[in-house]
């Protein structure tokens, strides 16, 4: 099963840095799911069991994993 991801560019990153960081993702095989607005990110689904270095790529925040959240 795929593992999908939100990846969160740093505040001062231009379009092209975060495109960069987009492009760092689909060359270690992942697919670009949703593109955000209100924050300079993105969703990125790579296959099980896949390694990738997101996290290092100087232009992004941080990356964690997709899951649903729920308030009570």
């Amino acid at each position: 099963m795929p593992a999908s991801y939100i990846v969160t560019c740093k505040k001062d990153a231009t379009p092209e840095q975060v495109e960069a960081a987009k492009q760092h993702a689909r060359d270690q095989g992942g697919q670009i799911g949703h593109e955000y607005n209100l924050i300079k990110g993105f969703q990125v689904i790579f296959p099980e069991d896949t390694i990738h270095t997101l996290e290092n790529h100087e232009h992004v925040e941080a990356v964690e994993k997709d899951q649903v959240v729920r308030t009570q």
